[in-house]
Formats: C-alpha cells, sequence, structure tokens
C-alpha cells in the first residue's frame, strides 16, 4: 500500500488547534476553536500565512458536528472552498478528521452504540468527496486524551469517570478508528496514507506507595495503538485491567480480527520551560510538574516508539508557552534533536509546530470570562484582540525563524521503500 512519507524527505509542517467540543450544559460552554480563533472567517489568510512559512505538510481538522449537522446529511460549502485553497497551495494535507467532539444529534456521543458505524460514515462522505486531493489521514487525534477527559475526568461528554468509563470510551473510540480507516480506504481505492496520532505522556512517582498506578498509566499510553493494531491478546500487560473494568474477551477478539495499522506514527509532545511529566501522588492523584531536561523527554519518547512499533515517526505536534524566544528557543532544539535522531538512523519524518497562531485554552469551556482572557501565547503569530474584537494574526520573530528552518531543511535519507529491499 502506498505510503506518501517513505520517500527520504523531511517535512515541516504546521497546524491549526481544532478542538470541537460543541455540547453546552449549565456552567459548561461550546468549544470550538475555529469559532473562539474566528478562523471560520479569516480561513482564507491564515492559510495564507501557513503557506508564507515554507511550510509544506498541514494538519488540518474538519469540525465533524458541522459539516453533518443531522444524521446522514452533510453540508459542504465551507469546506469544499477550503480543500480548494488547500490545493492551490499545495499543501500535503494531514487531514484531522476527529478532535475530540461528536455532532449535537448523537445522543450520549461516544457511548451511543452507533457511534462506530456513524465516525465511518462520516469518513467514508468526507474522502469520497476529497480522496483526490487529500491522501493522508488520522482519523481520530489522541485517543488516550480523548478518553481521558470525556471517560475518566468527566470534564467532556458523556462525561463518566474512573477507569471503567475510560475503558468505555476508549473502546467506542478504537472501534471508531478501525471503521474509520476501512471506510476511508474503501472511498479512496486503497490509495490512503494514514497517520496515527497519539499524545505522549510520561508519568513518574510522586510519593513511595503509587508504583503500581504509575505502571499501569505508563503502560496505557500504549493501550490504543495496541488495540487497533491487534496487539492486545491474554499475554499483554494490561489484560487484567481491562477485564476488571468491564472489556469483554469478545471485544477484545474483535480487535485483533478488525485492524488498522498506521503508516505512520504521530506522536505529540509539549515541552513547558524544562520538561513536563505527569506524577502521581500518594494519594493516587495525577498532577504535573517540571523537569529541567528540555529535550530529553521528547528523544525518550521518540525512541520508546519507534522501538515498539518499528513505523516511522512524524512528530505531529509540538510547541512552548511563552514569550517568543522561548519559542525559537523550543523551535532550534527539537528540531535539533529529530536531525541528530535521523543521522542516527532513526525514521523520524517530519516536525510539525501546533499552532500556526495562538490557542484558546481548554478551562474557557468552564470559565464565565471574555475569550481573550484564555489566549495561550504558543503560536507562531500570536492573538491580539482589536477595537472591534477581531483576533488580528501578529507576526513574531518565531514565524521568520521558522522559515528559516524549512529553508536550510534537513538531510533526505534513504527513501524506506529502497531500504526495505536492501
Amino acid at each position: 500500500m502506498p505510503n506518501q512519507f517513505d520517500d527520504g524527505r523531511f517535512r515541516f509542517a504546521l497546524g491549526i488547534e481544532d478542538t470541537f467540543i460543541p455540547q453546552v450544559q449549565s456552567g459548561r460552554r461550546a468549544l470550538d476553536e475555529y469559532d473562539l480563533t474566528q478562523h471560520y472567517w479569516l480561513w482564507r489568510e491564515d492559510l495564507d500565512l501557513a503557506a508564507d512559512t515554507g511550510a509544506t505538510v498541514l494538519r488540518y481538522g474538519l469540525p465533524w458536528y458541522r459539516l453533518n449537522p443531522m444524521p446522514s446529511r452533510f453540508v459542504w460549502d465551507w469546506t469544499d472552498r477550503v480543500v480548494d485553497r488547500l490545493a492551490e497551495l499545495g499543501f500535503e494535507v494531514i487531514v484531522d478528521l476527529m478532535h475530540y467532539g461528536t455532532p449535537l444529534w448523537l445522543d450520549n456521543e461516544f457511548l451511543n452504540r452507533d457511534y462506530p458505524k456513524r465516525v465511518a460514515e462520516y469518513a467514508y462522505r468526507v474522502a469520497e468527496r476529497y480522496g483526490d486531493r487529500l491522501t493522508a489521514w488520522t482519523p481520530l487525534n489522541e485517543p488516550q486524551i480523548n478518553a481521558m477527559y470525556c471517560g475518566e475526568t468527566g470534564l467532556w461528554p458523556p462525561y463518566l469517570r474512573g477507569d471503567d468509563g475510560f475503558l468505555q470510551v476508549l473502546r467506542a473510540l478504537c472501534e471508531g478508528i478501525v471503521r474509520s480507516q476501512d471506510a476511508i480506504r474503501d472511498a479512496t481505492g486503497d490509495t490512503a496514507t494514514f497517520v496515527h496520532v497519539e499524545a505522549m505522556l510520561r508519568y513518574v512517582e510522586a510519593g513511595g506507595s503509587r508504583s503500581d498506578r504509575v505502571a499501569l498509566l505508563q503502560q496505557r499510553r500504549f493501550l490504543a495503538l495496541d488495540l487497533v493494531t491487534g496487539r492486545v491478546d491474554d499475554g499483554h500487560p494490561l489484560s487484567g485491567y481491562l477485564s476488571q473494568h468491564g472489556i469483554t474477551d469478545q471485544e477484545l477478539a474483535w480487535f485483533r480480527d478488525h485492524t488498522a495499522q498506521p503508516d505512520v506514527l504521530g506522536i505529540n509532545h509539549y515541552p513547558v520551560w524544562g520538561t513536563e511529566e505527569h506524577f502521581v501522588d500518594d494519594d493516587g492523584k495525577t498532577g504535573m510538574r517540571l523537569r529541567n531536561d528540555w529535550t530529553q523527554g521528547l528523544e525518550e519518547l521518540i525512541r520508546l516508539f519507534a522501538e515498539r512499533y518499528g513505523l516511522p515517526i512524524l512528530l505531529s505536534e509540538t510547541s512552548v508557552a511563552g514569550k517568543s524566544e522561548q519559542r525559537i528557543a523550543w523551535l532550534d532544539d527539537s528540531v535539533a534533536l529529530l536531525r541528530s535522531l535521523r543521522e542516527e538512523g532513526i525514521d523520524v519524518v517530519g516536525y510539525t509546530w501546533w499552532p500556526l497562531f495562538d490557542v484558546i485554552e481548554w478551562q474557557y469551556r468552564e470559565a464565565l470570562t471574555p475569550v481573550s482572557e484564555h489566549v495561550i501565547p504558543m503560536g507562531l503569530y500570536n492573538l491580539e484582540p482589536d477595537d472591534v474584537g477581531i483576533f488580528q494574526r501578529v507576526h513574531t520573530p518565531a514565524v521568520d525563524h521558522f522559515r528559516t528552518l524549512t529553508t536550510a531543511g534537513l538531510p533526505d535519507r534513504t527513501p524506506t521503500r529502497e531500504r526495505s529491499r536492501s
């Protein structure tokens, strides 16, 4: 099967934050990043800004709830214009089909028994319409984070909590990934490239009595990828955990019989000023703290996932929040790391700065304050509201620095397909 990323070239990519949680309830507002950052109205200008940086790849999300506002009804006018412009600009697009949220009409969201079939229908219809121009696909972004927020912490619909909830949501997400990938392949005549994207979290122990929970969370990072690639059997380290929390042998057998094999593994990693790591304290609570090793965490994760899955690695999201000089420092150090790993022989195929412009923090959803108070400065462009509330995309030195890196590029390597023959 084709894989457009196995040609030996290193790609610089960008993304536009595209979290879509449209459901509202008391104390919770809709969280649609395209709406909040005004990308629905400024999309043409935004795509032109992305092209001007020298990036050749764009991870670009589609709002399922807007494209599919009623069961089996699809509205294409906005995306038709966007896809036309993406083609004019010559981007290689990695379609981010699912970035957390479901349509408003899908009762109980991921717990709806028809969710896997409905998301596959959506995938098929998008691929059928645009598969001649959009050739790389991410069926679902960050299944682990999706399951945590929707099933474990109760922050997003369907608001479940605990390990039972986490696994109920994750099982549905993973079935949706498998069915979506099959649907895309059917719609495109088996010409699609699949980039599976997962969040990379590091877990350590903060006290002295929670080593069991830390070990569980360390293994759980792999669970979505292991499920969709058919790796979970009786010998899997989490087989007991799955059984204890309601995942049946029949469900696991289904995943072994129906797999979704990625062509490229995308990993998302965000440092702060010092590397982020998640810790578990003596009470079993998870928090976050800083380490001062900067790129070491990213290197550990790339090596870990490259060895475990034997796939080409795309750094599919990274950036750092802070002043422009901090963003430039992370650009330099993280790109230098990928250069070193490629020279060593690790098949790292690309680097994605996410986002092109600043994002709205997810806490906006539970707040009452204006959107302008929830901007996180982590884009190449800053978002600054003008006198009438329009978010201006403000050029920063990070734009020019990113362009310098894309112009210089990284050396090509022998294409994967040729190495496999030797």
